[in-house]
């Protein structure tokens, strides 16, 4: 199908859409129907239909996400290229700010209550906003920003909190997430795509399922090689890659950007300053062509795949409820005391699992103990050839950070291979313990389609992995062996590099190898955690749908609720067939 024809359907859909929301929300004013479908479902419904009138009616959102210190605030900044979002702020005082268009620029608190309070330029640097934060009648939702920068006329932009920081503000940044046309997400060249990062990713941005994503890579600058770069940049892309291959992959350095357009003094001492004009610029051209001038498009494109979320989601429920209540009672109650039984035995049936992670866990760590020695062992002999084939001048200036480089290189490279292998453990015993559970037997039984469970549990089981991974990730680089890397940095001036890197050799693998025991022991945390929390969520989940579908089997009216579960999945299917031309 050509551009232009796609372009062609999308413009048209709106009368569709319009018509497919409306049937939905005849659906949502049948109160027997919404009795059937439990109030937990229905108001998860309701959030859908909320969803999709704010994503019609509000501007076009880009909403730009990341970890706290990531820089986002000063991308943006350099985006609009003027100083708008506020910079520098601490975690406490860090706000959902919403960037939007007016002639003439102004800035209001918008507070829980709805009460909008007036605030000057002065007034978003960071001591002034604690001040007034503290000050505020009820708390604040979030700063409305307005100015002319001309890219505003044709989006709004989000500026939100660091993701890791502010567990408070996590819904807050989850709605707005919801609401996205489309998503910018800043990491950092100095600790790239930690494992939360990705996690985050995977769990929170893939599932919303954005035809358009950018990772941009900030702090560039701090990099002092072209070569360091790439590998950085490569890295990043090689992680996008396995999670949301759609995603553009920029390098770049917010802070000289934001000099650059305002006239400041950018200093050039690496000489880079043209490469980071360059892919910033790259980055701009390619927001324009694929966003800025397709908005429209992805506008609608986001609207069509939320009512078609919502329409799957529906479907997969009432089929669910329709087929368990023609299951025999008897069936549902062997079923229901299956599930009991495992509940109160869910301690020893942990138990059973955790010796095999235990065991995987303690063999990765030896394999990459054994990994190390031989790196450090291959390291020594190169460190020593490098005394005879490189310049004295390019050892005093590029040794330390070869060294730093190298055993970090390393280190992570341990970690990572082993955590994807863990993953796929887990994993397995996931859904060993789901079959445990009886979920897959109830599946086959009664040739139930448990498809909006399933979703429903997907949900619960990223959000507790995502939990259990903030709660203690492994470093990005073996902290214990830093101080001896202080060592050969403090005596950098005194005495030979290589020699002092040498006299500090065995200190820095040892120290290597006991930050690796020390990770892999996170890493075993983890690993319980997440076990313990896919189980406890099979539980919830197995014993939600029976709940409900025995309650249904006792409904005295069986035949009138099994009549409007038929006439509801009529209005589904005709909407899903509408809205299929513009697959």
């Amino acid at each position: 199908m050509s551009e232009n024809t796609t372009s062609l359907n999308y413009a048209a859909a709106e009368p569709d859409i319009e018509y497919v929301q409306n049937e939905l929300k005849q659906l949502l004013n049948n109160k027997p129907l919404c009795t059937i479908l439990g109030d937990e479902f229905t108001e998860h419904l309701h959030d859908w239909d909320k969803a999709i009138t704010k994503r019609r009616t509000e501007p076009f959102s880009l909403v730009v996400l990341g970890d706290f210190k990531r820089g986002k605030s000063t991308i943006i900044n350099a985006i609009l290229g003027k100083s708008i979002a506020p910079v520098n702020v601490a975690p406490e005082t860090f706000t959902i700010n919403s960037i939007s268009y007016n002639e003439i620029p102004k800035a209001e608190a918008v507070l829980k209550n709805g009460q909008r309070i007036t605030l000057t330029a002065d007034d978003l640097v960071r001591e002034k906003l604690e001040k007034l934060m503290r000050a505020f009648p009820d708390t604040l939702d979030y700063i409305d920003i307005h100015d002319n920068a001309e890219i505003l006329k044709e989006i709004r932009i989000v500026d939100t909190p660091g993701l890791s920081d502010l567990d408070c503000l996590d819904k807050q940044v989850q709605d707005y997430l919801v609401n996205a046309d489309a998503v910018i997400y800043i990491a950092s060249a100095l600790s790239p795509f930690s494992e939360s990062e990705q996690l985050f990713l995977a769990s929170h941005i893939r599932p919303l399922s954005f035809s358009k994503l950018y990772v941009l890579v900030n702090m560039i600058d701090a990099m002092n090689t072209q070569e360091d770069i790439e590998k950085i940049i490569n890295r990043v892309s090689e992680r996008c890659e396995s999670i949301m291959p759609n995603a553009f992959v920029y390098g770049v350095s917010g802070i000289d950007e934001y000099r650059r357009k305002i006239g400041l003094n950018r200093p050039d001492i690496k000489g880079f300053q043209e490469f980071y004009e360059n892919e910033f610029l790259k980055f701009e051209m390619s927001l324009k062509r694929e966003i800025i001038l397709q908005k429209d498009i992805i506008r609608t494109q986001r609207v069509l795949t939320m009512l078609n979320l919502m329409i799957k989601d529906t479907a997969a429920r009432i089929r669910m409820i329709y087929e368990m209540m023609a299951m025999d009672r008897k069936k549902l109650d062997d079923i229901s005391l299956s599930i009991e039984r495992e509940c109160s035995t869910l301690a020893n049936a942990l138990e059973s699992k955790k010796p095999k992670i235990l065991l995987s866990i303690t063999e990765m760590q030896q394999e990459a103990e054994q990994w190390m020695y031989g790196f450090f062992s291959k390291l020594r002999e190169d460190i020593l050839e490098s005394r005879n084939t490189t310049s004295p001048e390019d050892i005093d200036k590029h040794f330390y950070s070869f060294l730093v480089d190298k055993v970090g290189e390393a280190y992570r490279k341990c970690l990572d291979i082993h955590q994807q292998q863990l993953n796929l453990i887990i994993a397995q015993l996931g859904a060993e313990l789901a079959k445990k559970l009886g979920i897959n037997a109830l599946a086959d039984d009664a040739n139930v389609s448990v498809e909006g469970s399933m979703n429903d549990f997907n949900m619960l089981v990223s959000k507790s992995v995502m939990n259990a991974a903030s709660a203690g990730s492994s470093d990005a680089f073996p902290s214990g062996a830093m101080s001896s890397f202080k060592n050969i940095l403090r005596k950098k001036r005194q005495t030979d590099v290589i020699d002092t890197a040498l006299e500090n050799y065995d200190d820095i693998r040892n120290q290597t190898v006991k930050d690796l025991k020390a990770a892999y022991k996170v890493m075993e945390n983890n690993a319980i955690a997440q076990l313990d929390s896919l189980y406890q969520t099979q539980v919830e989940v197995s014993r939600d749908a029976l709940n409900h579908a025995m309650e249904m089997s006792n409904d005295t009216s069986s035949a009138s609720v099994k009549k409007c579960l038929e006439e509801t999945a009529v209005v589904l299917r005709n909407a899903a067939q509408i809205l299929g031309k513009y697959a």
